[in-house]
């Protein structure tokens, strides 16, 4: 399922990131890897807000629709 759809405070790991390669390349980069486990904090708005890799990260709703957990 799309990490948009998890509830808060859920955790999983990734399985895929979709799209384009540019946007899969700037997903990677800010620690969205195959294999990663990824946990909501929170959802306001239409950004979520994810622990990965030891960081906050706050990323739209468009791009969390491409990262299956």
């Amino acid at each position: 399922m799309p990490l948009s759809m998890m509830e808060t405070g859920g955790s999983g790991v990734i399985k895929r990131v979709g799209g384009k390669e540019e946007t899969r390349r700037f997903l990677e980069n800010l620690g969205f890897v195959t294999g990663g486990t990824v946990t909501v904090v929170s959802e306001t708005g239409g950004n979520i807000i994810v622990n990965v890799k030891d960081a906050r990260i706050a990323i739209g709703r468009d791009m969390a629709n491409r990262i299956m957990v």
